[in-house]
């Protein structure tokens, strides 16, 4: 029997509890149910097959590169029945990035779908990692767990801060960061998001944001196990997918991106659909602009503005429908066991409505980054705050609001890009003397970069980007480049981005030619 201070099995509890509830759908083979006495049984499979086929032991790391999809489910809550770890790699990553996130996890097997075999095979040929096919007939297949018994295994021997996830952030020096996710956290968060969101056992979800980041797993994935829900597993954000989700098959809550909500509302389909199950929308990743969220309350849709970060749960706050009109854009208040605070740059709490950096505390927050001590000590202060990086304000009335970041990251459909990353890259390129990269604002994407750079001889905008995009992923590749003849400073000799940010606005000449 566990112990107390074993992890509890997800799916062995909601097994017991709902065994015949459906689960899960899969968006790709005719919206097909999994109730979650059949989901435990093919995950017990999983976890046998995991364990004798592949040697996975607490604490091994298993990488998945692949799009969503049930199995990728499947290998993940295996993985909590062993205490093995997850490492879920970003697909749109370029083969140079994703080296460097395996060469730091060392996992013990990479298991890869179709889509992504060949650079798979290349990232585990050259590290001697065992090479599973999750949807393919190469040995060893997933589909092998099939010949394995379908009873759960005993309990391993972890205790709750036990990591299940490490997941790849990146830094403010473009250095990928794995934050890692305890049994602990994911729980918390659930807990967290169950009871301050109001989800509820008959909730139905599209899961189509990717399962390589923490929204994919935990925004409603996970809350939705832990309540006994449905999610939808879809490979992918199509705006026809999303529409016949909502129209004919029953999803109520629903999160994305701006980006994708844009989408939507650009769709034919946008002026005749029918919301009337959809209790509301949560949006996340990048600031939403605010015609998006009335077009969706003109519906009659509760569309909230979210606000979460992998390093905390990720979700953090909630707005109650009352006041979605009164606080247009605030994120709302702190969930159930999270404590939130807008400090100044001494630690002193801001008085209401000041800005300040949003500052963090509760169980759901991770345990640090994986192989990097420097910055987990410099992620956390004395007395337990995560220190986000990000400006809010909080109101008399204790609702939180995003107001910008104090790091130079920005946000492009969704996905995070940071500069100092990019510039390296471009830094790389014999033609580049100095590079600078800012975000700035976008209609569709929320933001795009923009490429200041120091030529030591002519080239062309699209052999720039060809360079970029043969190192980074494509989200990263900057859409604009302007050439300077030299960089703006400050008097401590650094690169004044203020100062580009300026000429962007002002339009001065020279950065007219790189338009």
């Amino acid at each position: 029997m566990a112990s107390a201070s074993t992890p509890i099995d997800w799916l062995a509890r909601r097994a017991q509890l709902s065994p015949n509830r459906t689960a899960l759908r899969d968006a790709r083979d005719g919206y097909a149910p999994v109730t979650y006495g059949a989901w435990f049984r093919r995950v017990n499979q999983t976890a046998h097959f995991l364990q004798q086929r592949l040697g996975v032991r607490p604490g091994d790391r298993v990488a998945v590169l692949a799009r969503n999809c049930p199995a990728y489910l499947d290998i993940w809550f295996a993985l909590g029945q062993l205490g093995g770890i997850l490492q879920n790699l970003n697909w749109r990553l370029s083969p140079r990035e994703l080296a460097t996130l395996v060469d730091d996890a060392a996992p013990v097997a990479l298991v890869t779908d179709t889509e992504h075999a060949g650079v798979a095979a290349e990232l585990a040929r050259s590290r001697s990692l065992r090479l599973v096919s999750l949807d393919g007939d190469t040995t060893p297949a997933l589909a092998e767990r099939d010949t394995y018994p379908p009873t759960p295994l005993p309990p391993p021997p972890i205790g709750p801060e036990a990591p299940w996830v490490v997941c790849y952030t990146g830094g403010s020096t473009g250095t990928p960061k794995g934050a890692v996710l305890s049994h602990r956290a994911i729980l918390a968060n659930a807990v967290n998001t169950v009871l301050s969101w109001g989800l509820r056992p008959d909730d139905v979800t599209l899961l189509d944001a990717p399962l390589f980041h923490t929204g994919g797993l935990n925004v409603l994935t996970a809350p939705l196990v832990a309540i006994g829900g449905t999610s939808i597993v879809a490979g992918g954000f199509a705006p026809d997918q999303t529409f016949d989700a909502i129209e004919q098959h029953g999803v109520t809550v629903l999160f994305g991106v701006p980006t994708m909500f844009i989408e939507l509302q650009r769709h034919p389909r946008w002026a005749t659909a029918d919301f009337s199950r959809l209790r509301f929308v949560i949006s996340g990743g990048a600031p939403c602009p605010q015609p998006v969220y009335e077009a969706f309350w003109d519906k009659g849709v509760a569309f909230k503005t979210g606000y979460g970060l992998t390093e905390a749960g990720p979700n953090t706050f909630w707005l109650p429908d009352d006041q979605l009109k009164t606080k247009p854009g605030a994120v709302g208040y702190p969930l159930w066991s999270v404590e939130a605070r807008v400090m100044r740059a001494d630690g002193s709490p801001c008085p209401p409505d000041d800005i300040g950096e949003l500052c963090v505390r509760g169980p759901h927050l991770f345990s640090g980054y994986w192989n990097n001590a420097a910055a987990t000590a410099a992620a956390f202060d004395a007395d337990g705050w995560l220190h986000t990086g990000d400006l809010a304000t909080c109101d008399a009335d204790g609702c939180f609001r995003i107001v910008g970041r104090l790091k130079d990251m920005f946000i492009s459909g969704g996905e995070n890009v940071y500069p100092a990353e990019v510039e390296s890259v471009l830094h790389e390129c014999p033609a580049v003397a100095e590079a600078a990269v800012i975000g700035i604002p976008d209609p569709k994407w929320g933001e795009i970069g923009v490429a200041f750079v120091v030529l030591t001889q002519d080239i062309a905008d699209a052999d720039l980007a060809a360079f970029c995009r043969a190192r980074l992923a494509a989200y990263k590749v900057p859409k604009r480049f302007v050439r300077l003849s030299a960089l703006p400073k400050t008097g401590a000799h650094k690169v004044d981005k203020l100062a580009l940010r300026a000429q962007l606005t002002e339009g001065t000449p020279e950065t007219q030619k790189g338009r």
